[in-house]
C-alpha cells in the first residue's frame, strides 16, 4: 500500500501594485503589503507576474532589503567620497549578511563609485584645503581607514616640503599675533604640542621655532603686579626667592627674571 502525500504550493496573487514616492506598494490578495523598489520589481518582472509562490515571495524580500542597504550607502557615497572600510563598517552596524557586504561593495567597485586609491587623493586634498592638519595626522587618518601604504604614499606627495614649511609659518605667525601672555618659552612650548598634534614632525616644528623670539614687553606689566602682591607679604631674601619661584611658574626664563629682579626689587 503506497500513501501519497501532496504538497500543495500556495500561490498569492498580486492585486495591485501602486507607486508612492521613491517605493512601491504591493498588496496581494490576502491583503498583505509589501513595500520595495523598482530593482526589484524589475527583476523579478512583477509587472506580468500575477501570482507569487511562498518561495518567490520570501526571495522579494530578501531583495528589498538587499537594494534598501544598496540604496542608502549610495546616498552616503552621493553625499562624500567614501573608503570600503567605512562602508563596510556602516553596513556591519545595519546588521547587513557578510554575503551581501560582499556584493555591495563588488557592485561599487565595478562601477566606479568605491576607490580607495581615489579616496585617498580626495581626502588629503580636503586636509590640505579644509584644514591646518599635517602630513602625518592625515596618514593616521587614512591608516585608519585601512587605505593601503601605496595609496597614501601616493597621495600625500603633494604634501612636499615646501607646502609644509609654508603652512607653519602661516600658522606661527598667526599665534604670535594672537598671543597676548605667553613669554617666549611658553609660547614655543604650547605652539610646539599643538603642531605636533596637528601632525607636523617634531624636526619641522624646532626648525620653525627656533629663530623666533616673541616680544614679551607687555609682559613687564605682569610682573610687576605678581611683584607688588609679594613685597607686601615678603622682603629680602624671602622676597627674591619667592618672586622668583612665582615667574618660573609663570613662564619667563631666568635672564628675564634676574633682570627684572635687579631693576626693580631694592
Amino acid at each position: 500500500m503506497f500513501v501519497y502525500i501532496i504538497i500543495m504550493v500556495m500561490k498569492l496573487k498580486i492585486k495591485s501594485i501602486k507607486k508612492t514616492g521613491m517605493k512601491y506598494k504591493i498588496t496581494l490578495d490576502n491583503d498583505e503589503i509589501i513595500t520595495t523598489n523598482d530593482q526589484v520589481i524589475i527583476n523579478h518582472n512583477l509587472l506580468y507576474k500575477p501570482k507569487l509562490t511562498q518561495k518567490l515571495l520570501n526571495k522579494i524580500k530578501e531583495d528589498t532589503n538587499y537594494y534598501d542597504n544598496y540604496n542608502k550607502i549610495l546616498k552616503m557615497i552621493n553625499r562624500k567620497i567614501r573608503s570600503e572600510h567605512e562602508i563596510r563598517e556602516t553596513l556591519k552596524k545595519n546588521e547587513v549578511s557578510k554575503n551581501d557586504i560582499d556584493q555591495i561593495v563588488t557592485t561599487l567597485k565595478n562601477i566606479g563609485l568605491l576607490n580607495d586609491a581615489e579616496f585617498a587623493t580626495a581626502y588629503t586634498n580636503d586636509r590640505i584645503n579644509l584644514s591646518l592638519d599635517g602630513p602625518y595626522k592625515i596618514k593616521k587618518d587614512l591608516e585608519n581607514n585601512h587605505i593601503d601604504d601605496i595609496y597614501i604614499n601616493n597621495a600625500l606627495e603633494k604634501f612636499d616640503q615646501p607646502l609644509i614649511d609654508q603652512r607653519l609659518e602661516k600658522i606661527i605667525i598667526k599665534k604670535m599675533k594672537n598671543n597676548t601672555k605667553d613669554t617666549d618659552y611658553i609660547f614655543k612650548q604650547k605652539t610646539s604640542l599643538y603642531l605636533l598634534n596637528l601632525g607636523y614632525s617634531k624636526e619641522d616644528i624646532n626648525n620653525h621655532l627656533l629663530n623666533i623670539k616673541i616680544d614679551n614687553s607687555h609682559l613687564e606689566k605682569e610682573m610687576e603686579k605678581i611683584y607688588n602682591k609679594l613685597k607686601n607679604k615678603y622682603d629680602g631674601y624671602i622676597l627674591k626667592n619667592k618672586l622668583k619661584q612665582k615667574l618660573f611658574s609663570k613662564g619667563f626664563t631666568s635672564e628675564e627674571i634676574n633682570e627684572f629682579i635687579e631693576k626693580t626689587v631694592r
